[in-house]
């Protein structure tokens, strides 16, 4: 279940320019960072997300995640162009070793009364495999996972020296037994602390009770302390909507 967007103006239009500019003021920073910042480890990442949806307008997105030994614990704020529909968030998980597998549970609470969990088990370490299991409680949400909530996954991979390759399958186990998503993510590292990663994204499901089978990517290039990412996610959240998304973030 999502809240749809509409295509009225930001209300805080004046607030999200003045984000912007001071992004592009970080970012002038950033390209003066030297390797050394790359061995740095920022327990913060503030993220902004903008989105444009095909026929329903603009949103934004506001998300900082904090990293310390109790795991990560991310605060967030949804806002689309219609001033009834927002929702703020917070969230929680870690990552908790046992034997050879490796543990991760994560919560995330929302207005309007939201909640959902899950569980991810993995093994392996040059190469993987993993298996997830999620539920929410059914209440609205605007879904900025973009994968199925309610869902069952199953992953598998490698990683080398600065590189790394997996297959992540979720198919939604509830409401939409037939949706599902295949993603195929490449992460590559590069001199003086960068990245890059491409996630391409295969889906298929129903759309108002018709069959559809699309394919989306995104694109994200990180620096030490800065990162980027554009994404196009066809029929997203299985709507008829097809969304295009730049995300800008800083950590520190």
């Amino acid at each position: 279940m999502h809240i749809q967007p509409n295509n009225t103006l930001f209300p805080n239009g004046a607030m999200l320019l003045a984000s912007l500019f001071l992004y592009t003021t970080f970012c002038a920073t950033a390209m003066a960072q030297n390797s050394d910042a790359a061995s740095e480890k920022p327990a913060n990442k503030l993220t902004l997300g903008l989105y444009h949806f095909s026929e329903t307008g603009t949103a934004s997105d506001i998300n900082l995640r904090n990293t310390g030994e109790y795991g990560d614990i991310w605060l967030g704020y949804y806002q689309s162009s219609k001033r009834d529909e927002h929702q703020g968030r917070i969230g929680w998980n870690n990552t908790f070793g046992a034997g050879a597998v490796r543990i991760t549970p994560s919560a995330q609470f929302a207005s309007a009364g939201f909640f959902n969990w899950s569980v991810g088990v993995e093994t392996g370490e040059r190469w993987f495999i993993g298996a997830g299991f999620g539920r929410t409680n059914l209440k609205p949400n605007w879904n900025l996972n973009f994968d199925p909530n309610d869902s069952w996954t199953v992953s598998g991979g490698w990683r080398g020296e600065g590189e790394s390759f997996s297959l992540l399958w979720v198919r939604d186990d509830r409401e939409n037994p037939a949706q599902r998503h295949m993603h195929a993510v490449y992460r590559k590292s590069l001199p003086d602390g960068q990245r890059i990663t491409l996630d391409v994204l295969h889906k298929r499901g129903l759309v108002d009770g018709e069959s559809v089978r699309k394919t989306g990517a995104s694109l994200t290039y990180d620096w030490p302390r800065f990162f980027v990412r554009l994404a196009y996610d066809p029929k997203v959240n299985f709507t008829n909507e097809d969304m295009w998304r730049m995300s800008l973030g800083t950590r520190f």
